[in-house]
């Protein structure tokens, strides 16, 4: 029995585009020219029966009016497409690994679940997820109220993430972590 990986949203496939089986996807990644290249094979994590391809091979990319365009050879046609929908484009864990090894890189994954603290150390909340913007990234703190607040990912809020010891540092300004979601 194989031992299984986490994995890793590239993309979320959306509504179709044109006639010829290209869909618009939202980006997951920081990396959509490598993730997205011609000829590579994407799993694929779909509702159960939906007839949608174990692995979808990217034929074509394209970007138009700032949105991604893809197209898969194994979808030839706007009704093909239309069934993608909501189709999750995933790879392994180890894959997600950044080509460069920059120390300023972090997958969801790797946040998720990390303690927040202040800059003295008293304990913020939760990183929830990330949610990636097309200005800058937003970490997703759950609040010990159970509030849901949206901090940007950027060294002058988040000085450092120390994935070993589990905890992320915001220095919040004022009121940020008041505004609720």
């Amino acid at each position: 029995m194989a031992p299984v990986t986490e994995r890793t949203v590239v993309a979320r496939i959306g509504k179709p585009h044109g006639l010829h089986g290209e869909v618009t996807v939202q980006l997951h990644t920081d990396e959509p020219e490598r993730r997205l290249a011609d000829g590579e094979a994407l799993d694929t994590e779909a509702t159960s029966g939906s007839g949608v391809p174990r692995v979808l091979t990217v034929r074509s990319t394209r970007v138009h009016n700032g949105i991604w365009l893809v197209a898969f050879e194994e979808i030839p046609d706007r009704t093909g497409a239309e069934s993608l929908r909501g189709t999750r484009l995933v790879i392994d864990g180890e894959a997600a690994l950044p080509a460069q090894d920059d120390e300023d890189v972090f997958t969801e994954e790797q946040l998720r679940g990390l303690t927040v603290v202040d800059p003295e150390g008293t304990v913020l909340g939760q990183v929830g997820g990330l949610e990636l913007g097309a200005a800058q990234d937003r970490l997703l703190v759950l609040l010990p109220d159970g509030r849901e607040a949206q901090v940007p990912f950027v060294t002058a809020i988040v000085p450092t993430v120390d994935l070993q010891a589990g905890r992320i540092v915001v220095d919040a300004p004022p009121g940020l972590l008041d505004l609720g979601v």
